[in-house]
């Protein structure tokens, strides 16, 4: 076995190619402009900010600059030392070539970020940034896991101290043929995220495996099973390429998964009033409204609940009342909470002042938790192929990968049909 790796791909079609993209200046447009992320206030490198929705990779710290989110609305990815860096570079450049017409290359496009060149911050004209498509831009509240896909996580000219090292982290990938690198998943009842690291990937087994993906799709409310299927048909496009390509085979490249954790996927304005405020103010609500309570519901501030505590209760009984009528058969065995509890008036009396003021959310998870889970929503969902540091040139199918991705979508599909 080889102990060198080889030059970076230079497949790319003749002719002169400037890669670079320049700095944006002074009324000058990029592409795809996307509102900045909130809750990273930390700048550097012209304006660029520590892309906060990272859940694998190098991160920012201490000695690694991680991801950055450029004012634009794209990432940069810092090139690798090489020759990691540069093969990475030569893919994006043989596969974005302007004048490629390589079917099979411009195919592939569709499942990868999209590529702007390369970028360097004026001060430092030498360090290099991939400039990528922020794949999870819009998104309102994305709902993203990171997926290693492959029997191998180590190219063909890999040490065998190397080999050691990547098979150490995670024996069971020759069998399972994946391995979740993180993740990070929208609760819709906590407004918050809950966020995985690849220590938890490595913690899957054959027998926990499929609860360990099924998490990333749950929202604290129900499985999203329309995220699911979305997922499963985007994966079934990258197989189909890939039994059908014999020129490139990927190592160590993982797929990135988003999906819309919100009900909403663009920014509600600040007038618009929300499915809480719409049954605590006027008590009216649609049989729409109360199929969509699991991703719409929002706790009113405290300036505003003592202004609600006389229609609250009659409200929410009135909701409740509704769910009964619509689901009492369907969903009889699933509605555990007793009924003659909640209808009593002095049960939603005890939604006093103090509590309005204090934890309201526990008590409205009370009803709210025993409605139905069948949640039935119309997934936003990307699916895109990451990290190309390890793509060489072949001349058969890629075999490790398709292994991966056809065992991907079975555990997908057993966590559908379940």
């Amino acid at each position: 076995m080889a102990t060198e790796p080889p030059p970076p791909l230079r497949l790319e079609a003749s002719g002169p190619r400037d890669t670079r993209s320049p700095p944006l200046g002074e009324g000058e447009a990029g592409p795809e402009r996307a509102p900045k992320r909130p809750g990273c206030g930390l700048r550097f490198l012209h304006g660029c900010v520590p892309l906060s929705h990272q859940v694998a990779g190098h991160t920012y710290g201490k000695d690694t600059v991680g991801i950055l989110q450029h004012p634009d609305g794209t990432v940069l990815k810092q090139l690798q030392p090489p020759p990691r860096g540069p093969r990475e570079l030569e893919f994006y450049n043989m596969v974005y070539a302007a004048d490629c017409t390589d079917g099979v290359l411009t195919e592939l496009r569709k499942y990868l970020p999209k590529y702007y060149g390369i970028w360097s911050p004026p001060t430092a004209p030498n360090d290099l940034y991939l400039k990528l498509e922020d794949v999870t831009h819009k998104f309102n509240k994305p709902c993203i896991m990171d997926v290693k896909i492959g029997r191998k996580s180590y190219d063909p000219f890999a040490s065998a101290e190397k080999i050691q090292q990547q098979v150490s982290k995670y024996p069971l990938m020759e069998e399972i043929g994946f391995l979740v690198l993180g993740m990070r998943v929208y609760h819709v009842h906590s407004d918050s995220y809950e966020t995985q690291n690849q220590h938890y990937g490595r913690s899957l087994t054959k027998e926990t495996l499929k609860d360990g993906i099924s998490r990333f799709f749950h929202n604290g409310f129900c499985l999203r099973k329309d995220a699911v299927a979305a997922s499963i048909h985007k994966i079934e496009n990258i197989l189909q390429w890939f039994e059908t390509q014999k020129q490139l085979n990927f190592y160590a490249s993982s797929l990135l998964f988003v999906y819309e954790g919100s009900s909403q996927p663009t920014t509600t304005k600040s007038n618009d009033r929300t499915l809480a405020e719409k049954f605590l103010f006027k008590g009216q609500l649609s049989d729409t409204d109360v199929l969509e309570y699991n991703n719409n519901f929002r706790v009113l501030s405290s300036t505003a609940n003592g202004k609600i505590e006389t229609s609250v209760g009659k409200s929410l009984s009135k909701m409740y009342a509704r769910h009964r009528k619509m689901y009492s058969k369907k969903h009889h065995s699933q509605t555990s909470l007793k009924v003659e509890n909640i209808e009593q008036d002095n049960g939603w009396k005890s939604l006093s002042q103090e509590h309005l003021n204090g934890n309201v959310l526990s008590q409205l998870e009370k009803v709210f938790y025993h409605f139905p889970t069948d949640c039935q929503e119309i997934a936003e969902v990307e699916v895109r192929m990451i990290d190309f540091a390890h793509v060489f040139p072949s001349n058969t199918i890629d075999e490790g990968y398709v292994y991966g991705l056809k065992h991907l979508i079975t555990v997908l599909q057993s966590i559908l049909d379940n």
